[in-house]
């Protein structure tokens, strides 16, 4: 006689979806049914849709309120970050004070991982903390005040969120078997990464337009934007690598601190060449 039998829930079509959302923003969504390393992979490979969501929500007001509104860019910028902030729970920001503390410890391996652990953020933490919102808000602020802000934006958050594939993908490994860096790591294959990197650049010219929108966005330079974001990148893979050698691995806040470094580094590049 056989025993009861075992039923077998499969992923629904918008799971990746959910897993994607309920854990870069703070925007309401239902739990996924199921959360696997099928669905991981999946809402990885999708992280730059989550980018483009972000970027329209702090975007577009953005954007009419510099068009039609009386507010100094400097403000406008603050706003942007602060709003940012909000929406991602400041997980990334999070993530990157306590990587900031545990590569400046001196410390490596397990050693450095209990630093990052603590709930208390030490002297590096908080300067690293000080130092990039300074710099996104005074990029924004010289963005805005020339028109780029929206463009500036949409590049910036679709280029940070790519680069969480790319940790996910097969050349990185998890520093330690628990945590969101171990549910993850390697979930995403080759082949998801390059889908992922296909989707950035096509959410980003749709969302900005190769020629502008006359009265409402002015053209951005493609040539400057892409320069911008490959910058970035490559700034959010040093430090990628830099905390591999030093921790063993990735980690939930290397992610985070990944995410926001690309995100800053873009927006100074941006600053310079948009």
């Amino acid at each position: 006689m056989s025993g009861p039998e075992t039923r077998v829930v499969r992923p629904a079509l918008f799971d990746p979806f959910r897993l994607l959302f309920g854990t870069l923003t703070v925007l309401p969504v239902q739990p996924p049914r199921v959360v696997n390393r099928v669905v991981a992979g999946r809402a990885m490979t999708l992280a730059p849709v989550a980018g483009i969501v972000l970027a329209l929500l702090v975007g577009v007001p953005l954007q009419l309120a510099w068009r039609w509104g009386h507010g100094s860019s400097a403000l406008l910028a603050v706003l942007v970050v602060g709003a940012l902030a909000v929406l991602t729970r400041a997980m990334h920001l999070d993530g990157l004070a306590d990587v900031a503390d545990g590569l400046g410890s001196g410390r490596r391996g397990d050693d450095a991982l209990a630093i990052m652990k603590k709930s208390d953020i030490g002297p590096f933490g908080v300067a690293t903390l000080v130092l990039v919102l300074l710099v996104q808000v005074v990029a924004l602020s010289d963005l805005v005040a020339t028109g780029r802000g929206f463009a500036a934006v949409v590049v910036a958050l679709v280029a940070s969120r790519t680069m969480l594939p790319v940790l996910c993908g097969p050349r990185f490994r998890a520093a330690r078997p628990g945590g969101l860096g171990a549910a993850v790591s390697g979930s995403v294959s080759t082949r998801g990464v390059a889908v992922a990197l296909a989707l950035a650049i096509g959410l980003v010219l749709a969302a900005t337009g190769l020629f502008g929108i006359p009265g409402w966005m002015d053209p951005p330079r493609v040539e400057e934007a892409v320069l911008a974001a490959l910058g970035g990148t490559a700034c959010g893979h040093l430090l990628a690598w830099r905390a591999v050698s030093r921790f063993g691995g990735t980690t939930g806040d290397v992610y985070g601190a990944v995410v926001e470094t690309t995100f800053t580094a873009t927006l100074a590049l941006a600053a310079f060449f948009l």
